[in-house]
C-alpha cells in the first residue's frame, strides 16, 4: 500500500514588520491585534 505523504504550506505574513519599517511608524500592541484581526474579515 502506497500513502501519499501530506503537504504542509507555511505563509509568512509580514505586513505588520514591513510596515514598521517605514520611519515615524510604530504599532502598540492593541493596533497589531487590530490590524491581524481585520485581514480575515
Amino acid at each position: 500500500m502506497n500513502k501519499e505523504k501530506e503537504k504542509q504550506i507555511a505563509i509568512m505574513d509580514t505586513t505588520l514588520r514591513d510596515g514598521e519599517q517605514i520611519p515615524d511608524i510604530a504599532y502598540s500592541a492593541e493596533e497589531k491585534l487590530q490590524l491581524d484581526e481585520s485581514r480575515y474579515y
